[in-house]
């Protein structure tokens, strides 16, 4: 497998069809080419946690992280979103680029089963805020990251959303849930 430039990975990564009619309730907003690039890059190249890794994307989307991990050559990528209309895009953009090792599961992330632990390498996501009638959404979808990785979680948050810091209310939170 060609070693991608994070330059390579954003272009490639602006070809990700978006959401068709975003749901304002599901915090439907897509990630940026330029982020998702940035990020993946950094969690391959710095980390070594997606190549060969079995990685899962909470709250897919569009599947522009999945997209990303697979191109970077993850052992497996599996996205799930509670959106079969989003999981509808995921699917053609997954087409669309021909990869092989990405899957995508439609589900409630906050309701995936207790028997799920350290199931990925990876976790990996850009979560709703928790801005929309869905106040601590966000630290849901992390509770449930932390209980699904065996190694790593990674993840985007809006930092205007929380009165403390992100970092200290997570590792707080994090503690509590060992």
């Amino acid at each position: 497998m060609k070693k991608l430039k994070r330059k390579e990975l954003e272009s490639c990564l602006q070809q990700v069809d978006g959401f068709e009619d975003p749901k304002l309730l599901l915090e439907q907003y897509p990630t940026r080419p330029h982020i998702a690039a940035c990020m993946l890059y950094t969690i391959h190249n710095t980390f070594d946690d997606i190549e060969n890794k079995m990685v899962a994307d909470l709250g897919c989307g569009c599947g522009v992280l999945s997209i990303g991990s697979a191109m970077l050559g993850a052992g497996l990528c599996i996205g799930f979103d509670i959106d079969a209309d989003a999981l509808e895009v995921f699917n053609r953009n997954a087409e669309e680029f021909e990869v092989a090792n990405i899957d995508m599961v439609q589900c409630d992330v906050c309701s995936l089963p207790e028997e799920m632990p350290k199931m990925f390498d990876t976790v990996i996501m850009n979560p709703p805020f928790g801005t929309k009638h869905n106040k601590g959404m966000d630290m849901a979808f992390l509770k449930t990251a932390l209980r699904m990785a065996r190694t790593a979680v990674y993840s985007l948050h809006k930092t205007s959303t929380r009165q403390v810091s992100f970092v200290g209310a997570a590792k707080r939170k994090a503690d509590k849930w060992k």
